[in-house]
């Protein structure tokens, strides 16, 4: 070993942190990947739910409007009208 200015222990130890961070790199980095998977999975499944409580409310609304023009039409006077009008 060539001979340094520093104390050798301190080598050694910088050393060896240095090879401890290293080692954790691959660890660190597939859990951040878990991480970000995880999180992209959950806002997929918030957003199907969200479009799926629009989609139903939209539904309703549609349904609702169409019995009200059903419950509207007044059908005695529109066949009375239809009579008049077609002269049967």
């Amino acid at each position: 070993m060539l001979p340094t200015p520093v104390n050798s222990y301190i080598t050694d130890s910088v050393t060896q942190v240095n090879t401890k961070v290293l080692g954790d790199a691959p660890a660190i980095a597939m859990g951040n990947l878990y991480q970000a998977t995880a999180q992209a999975l959950a806002n997929a499944a918030h957003n199907a739910v969200a479009g799926q409580q629009q989609t139903n409310i939209t539904a309703q609304a549609a349904t609702t409007a169409g019995v009200t023009t059903l419950y509207s039409i007044d059908t005695a006077t529109d066949a009375v009208g239809t009579t008049k009008i077609l002269g049967v």
